[in-house]
């Protein structure tokens, strides 16, 4: 007898409430973080979040700046072609056009709330690597990240899934213990990131979870 061979089950492409709240939420965020920034200073309460993280040297530099590249946005034409290599087609479209979404949107962002980087706003800054120049609200990396793991998360695992929402957590955090930014740049960019993917989300479709 001949092995029956069973064709792996393709699932529905869907467009749900969910991906639309994502934008509502991201956006909502984005609004929210944005009303306390403040050109020339910041609360106390900022203040003493970005000192828990950026004051101790907790791990080498070198580990921290490897990881925290997965939010630079030239993993976004490199995590496309990953996408190619599986023959995910809609997710590589779809996270070329949300990374450029993200990438320029980050920029309009940055004009209309302007805030500098942490060493012109607090004191005792710690700079670990190269200094960070321009305005610091909102954070690309965090953007970059929280798009990926929107867009990619349909197509992972449970423990994938997992892994990417710690990878994500820890580039967000690697941004204020390198002084790069400040807490709300963080969530500010973050938030981006989530309408971004919920935008993309809803143009492509995903696979239904």
């Amino acid at each position: 007898m001949t092995a029956v061979q069973h064709k792996p089950v393709r699932r529905p492409i869907v467009r749900t409430a969910s991906d639309a709240l994502l934008i509502v939420g991201g956006v909502g965020l984005l609004v929210l973080s944005s009303l306390p920034v403040d050109t020339h200073s910041i609360s106390a309460a900022e203040r003493t979040v970005f000192h828990l993280i950026n004051a101790h040297t907790i791990l080498p530099f070198i580990v921290v700046w490897t990881v925290m590249q997965l939010g630079n946005i030239i993993v976004v034409p490199v995590t496309a072609v990953v996408a190619i290599a599986f023959r995910r087609w809609r997710l590589a479209a779809g996270i070329m056009v949300g990374g450029l979404a993200t990438y320029e949107l980050a920029k309009v962002v940055k004009k209309i709330v302007v805030r500098g980087r942490p060493a012109e706003l607090v004191d005792d800054v710690r700079i670990r690597g190269t200094a960070a120049l321009g305005r610091g609200y909102v954070s690309g990396h965090a953007a970059v990240v929280t798009l990926l793991v929107v867009l990619a998360w349909p197509y992972l695992g449970r423990r994938t899934r997992v892994a990417a929402v710690a990878l994500a957590a820890f580039v967000c955090l690697a941004r204020v213990y390198v002084g790069a930014h400040l807490p709300l740049d963080i969530i500010g960019g973050a938030a981006l990131g989530l309408a971004v993917g919920g935008a993309v989300r809803l143009a492509f479709g995903r696979p239904q979870t």
